[in-house]
């Protein structure tokens, strides 16, 4: 696991989910897009996160995305999303260990009364079924401290590493000083354009959906943020922003239809996304188009 593990301070690629002209999954187009990130380096590719639309797909779905997935990952580790209630979360666990993955990703749950408490339950719950699987936790919860995590950490080792998604990096950055930064792998969970905010911090990582278009874009952003590079991160942020703010729009209703979009206009997939995930205006079609022309300028 320890590979695996160190795998997880790097770029995380979120998987999107191809579909064809009826709606129903891509698999074809699906591994080649996994396959052109591993081509290109990717640490670790996970299947079935947010961008994949993981609550829009079925459980035979769900399966399929992680075995195709694993399939075409070439050296690149695997972490599946996981999710939903504990029972229905300890199974999938199950399943993604049987099928070799080392890592998993487990989603935020999906609740209208959550305490902090309690989502500390739920990951503990979780991570104690799987003991030979390491787990990583996804925090959006600004309640969720240092205390909580430590705790956590002290009662499921294999707890590994923390998808950070709170936009606020000084928060981040009090969690990391208390816990320590080597306790785990700390990743900003909130893509490249939040990356340098959280990278001094205690961040060594960061996930992304816009992996899937530009491999090499986010390999040489993350290049950058090793070697603490300030005009090259500079550079690159300023030409992934204007992708990333069309996905974080009308409270990202359009998140994966952006990087869709993008894809089938790079000739990868279509651009189908299943409800309730937003679509695209044709000025916002025309305005994806006008950032790949960028990336294609600067060569990528």
């Amino acid at each position: 696991m320890t590979n695996s593990v160190q795998a997880l301070r790097g770029v995380t690629a979120i998987t999107v989910t191809p579909f064809d002209g009826a709606g129903a999954p891509d698999w074809d187009a699906y591994a080649a897009i996994v396959a052109r990130m591993a081509g290109a380096g990717v640490p670790v590719i996970t299947p079935n996160g947010n961008t994949s639309e993981f609550y829009a797909l079925s459980r035979a779905e769900w399966q399929r995305a992680n075995e195709v997935t694993v399939k075409a990952a070439g050296d690149s580790a695997v972490m599946p999303g996981i999710g939903y209630d504990v029972a229905t979360a300890k199974d999938m666990a199950e399943s993604v260990h049987r099928l070799g993955a080392q890592l998993a990703m487990v989603h935020q749950p999906v609740h209208p009364h959550q305490s902090v408490a309690g989502w500390v339950a739920y990951n503990r719950e979780i991570a104690e079924s799987a003991p030979g699987l390491g787990f990583v936790l996804y925090v959006k919860d600004a309640r969720i401290d240092a205390d909580m995590l430590g705790f956590l950490f002290d009662a499921c080792p294999n707890v590994v590493g923390i998808k950070y998604a709170v936009p606020d990096p000084l928060r981040f950055g009090d969690i990391v000083a208390e816990i320590g930064p080597d306790r785990v792998a700390w990743s900003c969970g909130l893509a490249e354009r939040w990356a340098p905010s959280f990278w001094p911090l205690g961040a060594a990582g960061f996930t992304s959906g816009g992996v899937n278009v530009a491999p090499e874009l986010s390999m040489d952003y993350l290049a950058a943020l090793r070697s603490g590079d300030a005009e090259r991160v500079r550079r690159l942020w300023e030409l992934i922003s204007p992708f990333e703010r069309m996905r974080n729009a009308d409270a990202t209703a359009g998140n994966v239809a952006v990087v869709k979009e993008a894809l089938a206009q790079r000739g990868l997939c279509t651009g189908t996304v299943r409800p309730p995930a937003g679509t695209l205006t044709a000025q916002q079609r025309e305005q994806v188009g006008a950032i790949l022309a960028d990336w294609a300028a600067a060569g990528y």
